[in-house]
């Protein structure tokens, strides 16, 4: 049996990166100054990238 190599699904890392980017402020902030309160902003700031990030290993197994 021969190994294939493996590959990255490029659209669940795509859609990865692009969520990440629309967090990168949010997380700069947190990363500087961390309150529970700030935390709690995001998922409602940035709702689509929140959902992207908890479903990717859920679209990296479709994907593959």
């Amino acid at each position: 049996m021969a190994l294939r190599p493996w590959r990255l699904p490029w659209i669940p890392v795509l859609l990865a990166l692009l969520a990440l980017l629309d967090l990168r402020s949010e997380l700069l902030l947190l990363a500087d100054h961390f309150t529970w309160a700030s935390l709690g902003y995001i998922p409602g700031q940035h709702p689509l990238a929140v959902v992207v990030l908890a479903l990717m290993p859920s679209l990296v197994r479709r994907y593959r």
